[in-house]
């Protein structure tokens, strides 16, 4: 359990009316965990692949150590300032997670008894497009050295994204990479590359000039600052409580890693390195390693 500043709830309750592409605003759900006085809430009962939930956990008394898992892997929950019976946490729905049931279980222990309780969701199948590019084909077929290149890039990727950073490093609301754009395409996109299936698509794309300035969405500690094979030059933010947004493809990059940058500093620059067919950023958001939709983060403006 982790504390979280004072700008935490305010944002992150605007995720909750994102976190669902329902037609209808989602009905936020409510269990009472037998008689031990905590209760859960979530914002809504089902999500979409690729989609956020928002929890909370709370008690009428201090809430005890609690253990939490999601899809039965740990998942840290936070305090929003010194409220000691209040806690929140962000379930990511990845982009492959299997429509069906899905669980968040806690577990904690009072007066020498161990409790747990768990609430239940609906994971419901993506609607994505599939999307037939020609790349080079060294992005397609590469050699053994690129490949061996490409698995490194991979084994340091993971690495990054299997550290959760015990604080908040965000502070207020989350924006658009790009200035004077309001939303990006291709998230979740099945990808043929030339005539062979691959990955899905698990970033929002922007198209834009080469050279056009790209911004911190948010405030956090810059993990990565290198070319990799596949994304070309790269910049990956850590925000802390697992979240990462990742900016791909710049033709430049203006930071560093170990950089501490705020939202909206200028990090780079986009371009058309590594494996695109044109000039354009390549904005990725992982919670947890869950890979969703970018947009779902951004608080947009009533």
């Amino acid at each position: 359990m982790l504390t979280c500043n004072r700008y935490c709830f305010r944002t992150l309750l605007a995720l909750a009316c994102l976190a669902s592409t329902a037609a209808a605003a989602p009905a936020q759900v409510r269990k009472a965990c037998g008689a031990s006085g905590i209760a859960v809430q979530a914002s809504a009962a089902a999500a979409v692949q690729g989609s956020l939930l928002l929890v909370k956990v709370q008690s009428k008394k201090p809430l005890p150590e609690v253990r939490s898992e999601w899809n039965g892997k740990p998942l840290a929950l936070w305090r929003e300032g010194e409220t000691r019976n209040l806690l929140h946490g962000l379930l990511g729905v990845d982009l492959e997670q299997k429509p069906g049931p899905a669980v968040w279980t806690l577990s904690w222990t009072a007066d020498g008894t161990a409790q747990s309780c768990q609430m239940s969701f609906t994971v419901r199948a993506g609607k994505f497009a599939t999307e037939r590019l020609k790349v080079e084909n060294q992005f397609v077929q590469p050699d053994p050295e690129q490949q061996k290149r490409a698995e490194a890039d991979q084994k340091k990727m993971r690495a990054i994204l299997d550290t959760v950073t015990p604080q908040v490093l965000w502070e207020g609301k989350f924006r658009l990479p790009l200035n004077d754009v309001t939303t990006g395409g291709n998230f979740g996109r099945r990808r043929v590359l030339n005539g062979q299936a691959r990955s899905p698509h698990s970033g929002v794309d922007f198209p834009a000039l080469s050279g056009t300035p790209v911004f911190a969405s948010q405030s956090g500690n810059v993990v990565l600052a290198e070319e990799l094979y596949y994304s070309g030059n790269t910049v990956v933010i850590d925000h802390g409580y697992g979240i990462y947004t990742l900016y791909a493809h710049l033709s430049a990059v203006g930071v560093k890693e170990g950089d501490k940058v705020e939202a909206g500093a200028e990090i780079g620059k986009v371009g058309a390195t590594g494996r695109v067919t044109g000039p354009h950023l390549h904005w990725g958001l992982t919670i947890q390693h869950a890979r969703v939709n970018g947009l779902s983060i951004v608080q947009r403006e009533p």
